[in-house]
């Protein structure tokens, strides 16, 4: 079979493909502690679980609009205003299933062969692979570890051409945790402006901050026109299989976004939108338990593997991973991921699996019990002290 050549720009989400390594070392005997995926440990809260039975007992299992229920929408809208600070209705949101397709549609709508598009470095797998499926050149935004993983305005400036088209920021940032704060992101926001670039607002873990509030770089003059915002409620809400997610569009981008979803999915389920309305408008107290439960583990890894020689780890603002840098242990960090799940039982992902950049660091999930936590901890620094 003869694939389209496309298909050779097609790259993939490693933690997928580590945890499918994971799982099969332990069909065959061996424990693993698994740091690898990007999805809370938590169970979905109740009240929502309950609004989706009622919806699939109630007959929402059927075709719905391809932008989703009008009051999904407005429920999303009011949110987003509240949140940000901002003005959109629910004629700006498009719910899709998962914060994915909001990616995949955003290039295949404003992206063709020629256009550039930044994009964070160390970042989400996805853009890149994304924007070179759609024939777009990937220029990646430096995060620097030297700066708190944060990028360096003069040397983004330097990136723009006439070619630019997009601009994709991530905060709080996966994998480093790392946030834009109000100064990166009123810069980002005039160079936008300026070169009369878009901006793909990754915001899915606006929930997930330990330090300070969420600031989105829509709240600056003559951005929202400019500016497509990510979000969902697969970490927020630990929702990670209901596959649930919404864009929020400048108005001349939501006939065209529909368009594509229409001719892709069809719609995002019916009695998973019904649950979503509830997630925003119930009770907040388990989600916010859980983002509290992730600040204490994030404490503990944190002191945890800067105990262990060879490794420094900054501290995390936001999101529910660490970002070690290895470089005084003398392995290559794919090289050490491998040994750890294969020796020690530890499943984790090498920084480059999220851009060049990442090389000599590890990303770690620490979606998981304090118990599990110390014992990878624990494992890691056995291994690193016999070899």
């Amino acid at each position: 079979m003869k694939l389209a050549k496309r298909m050779n720009r097609l790259g993939t989400e490693t933690a997928f493909e580590v945890l499918a390594k994971a799982q099969k070392l332990e069909a065959q005997g061996k424990n693993v502690i698994h740091l690898e995926i990007g999805e809370p440990d938590f169970n979905t809260p109740e009240n929502i679980i309950s609004a989706g039975q009622n919806a699939l007992s109630n007959g929402f299992t059927s075709y719905n609009p391809s932008p989703g229920y009008g009051d999904l929408r407005d429920v999303i809208a009011n949110e987003i205003n509240t949140s940000r600070g901002i003005n959109v209705s629910g004629e700006n949101v498009i719910v899709t299933p998962g914060g994915k397709p909001i990616m995949f549609f955003v290039m295949l709508a404003l992206i063709e062969s020629g256009d550039e598009v930044l994009y964070p470095n160390p970042g989400f797998p996805i853009y890149e692979s994304m924007i070179e499926f759609c024939g777009g050149t990937a220029v990646p935004m430096k995060l620097h570890g030297d700066r708190d993983f944060n990028i360096d305005i003069e040397e983004v400036r330097s990136q723009i051409t006439s070619k630019t088209k997009l601009m994709i920021i991530n905060s709080p940032n996966n994998p480093c945790g790392s946030i834009l704060g109000d100064s990166e992101l009123e810069q980002l926001a005039n160079i936008a402006k300026e070169n009369n670039i878009l901006v793909l607002s990754d915001e899915i873990y606006s929930r997930f901050l330990f330090e300070g509030e969420h600031n989105s770089i829509t709240t600056f003059p003559d951005m929202l026109s400019r500016t497509i915002i990510l979000d969902g409620f697969s970490k927020t809400y630990a929702m990670t299989g209901w596959r649930i997610g919404y864009g929020v569009f400048p108005k001349d981008l939501v006939e065209p976004i529909s368009r594509l979803v229409t001719n892709s999915v069809s719609c995002t389920a019916s009695f998973t939108q019904q649950a979503a309305i509830e997630a925003i408008s119930g009770s907040q107290k388990e989600p916010n338990l859980m983002v509290q439960e992730f600040k204490r583990r994030r404490n503990l890894i944190v002191d945890g593997l800067n105990s262990i020689p060879g490794f420094n780890c900054a501290m995390p603002k936001g999101a529910f991973y660490a970002f070690p840098s290895i470089s005084g242990t003398g392995f290559p960090s794919g090289v050490l991921a491998n040994r750890l799940l294969e020796e020690a039982g530890v499943a984790l992902l090498a920084g480059e699996c999220f851009g060049k950049y990442g090389e000599g660091f590890l990303r770690i999930s620490f979606a998981n019990s304090e118990k599990n936590l110390n014992e990878a901890l624990s494992r890691i620094e056995k291994f690193i002290k016999e070899n």
